[in-house]
């Protein structure tokens, strides 16, 4: 049972992450693709927008990718990690740590699925 809970962890959790990045990169699910994610990054400091959207959405994408098929799971828990501790210096931290106030909770959490996961192992489920 614990090889299932991992595998359902791990699926949600990567597929959200592929997803977000498809959003930044393709504009697919509803984003505004990488040059209206550059646009938005630029406003808040983040140069060069371009390479930076690229970078968040490449993380994101080939990260969750990772995460889900438990193929270097640790390497997508990384680069996991990395998105969400930027999004937390960039954009949340400043708003403290409660989500209902724009704070980094949800990127807390995240953080500690994702890191505790490739601390564990991907469980037998996996696609190699």
């Amino acid at each position: 049972m614990l090889d299932l809970g991992l595998l359902i962890i791990r699926i949600v959790i990567g597929g959200l992450f592929v997803a977000h990045g498809a959003q930044k990169l393709f504009g697919w699910f509803g984003g505004y693709g990488l040059k209206g994610t550059a646009g938005w990054l630029e406003s808040i400091g983040l140069r060069p927008g371009v390479f930076m959207a690229f970078m968040a959405g490449a993380s994101e994408l080939v990260g969750g990718l990772l995460f889900a098929t438990g193929v270097f799971t640790w390497l997508g828990a990384l680069m996991i990690t990395g998105a969400m501790v930027v999004a937390i210096a960039t954009v949340h931290g400043k708003n403290g740590l409660w989500a209902t106030q724009n704070g980094y909770e949800y990127n807390l959490v995240l953080i500690a699925v994702v890191i505790g996961v490739a601390l564990g192992g991907p469980g037998a489920y996996v696609l190699l």
